[in-house]
């Protein structure tokens, strides 16, 4: 009976689908050997594949991150610029703040001195006009002892009057300048 019910069944079977052993054998056999062969595929070519596309995402996201530090160190040192530019800008101000200040004292120096050269040169001039008035002086006192002298000389040649003597000593003054004398 059991072999009955066997044959039954295969009698059903090939009935139904046209189906014998050796065919689905065959097919079992088929799907057995695309399997292995998948396996075989899988690990020959599917796993470099896979193992590529993990490199290469791999690759990307270290590409990633270091041009994100990259990023960020040049931020950084853009801000390490701009705050050296800032206090360069500082030393600079400060530089020119103390030029000008060198300037002013500077110029102070030399207007002092030129103050100083000008009043030298005032005190100078003052010195050899006193020197000039006195040379002049000097040499108006000369004549005036050469003048008394011819006067003498005269006055005891022609024993002349004392009228005659102050009319010449008045015309002596008037020659010379009473100016000239007084002075």
């Amino acid at each position: 009976m059991g072999n009955g019910v066997f044959m039954l069944l295969e009698e059903s079977y090939e009935r139904m689908f046209g189906l014998d052993w050796q065919l689905l054998f065959d097919s079992g056999l088929t799907l057995l050997a695309v399997f292995v062969l998948f396996l075989i595929l899988s690990y020959n070519l599917f796993n470099p594949a896979r193992k590529l596309l993990k490199d290469r995402s791999d690759r990307i996201r270290n590409d990633i991150a270091v041009a994100q530090n990259d990023k960020d160190e040049a931020l950084r040192l853009k801000e390490e610029y701009e705050a050296k530019l800032r206090e360069v800008d500082k030393e600079v101000e400060q530089i020119l703040a103390d030029a000008r200040k060198k300037a002013q004292i500077n110029a102070k120096k030399i207007e002092d001195e030129a103050q100083r050269e000008a009043a030298a040169i005032i005190e100078r001039a003052g010195r050899e006009a006193e020197l000039e008035k006195q040379r002049v002086s000097d040499e108006v006192k000369q004549e005036m002892v050469n003048i008394a002298s011819l006067m003498a000389q005269k006055v005891v040649a022609g024993r002349i009057d004392t009228t005659v003597q102050n009319s010449l000593v008045d015309e002596t003054l008037k020659e010379i300048g009473n100016d000239t004398w007084l002075g």
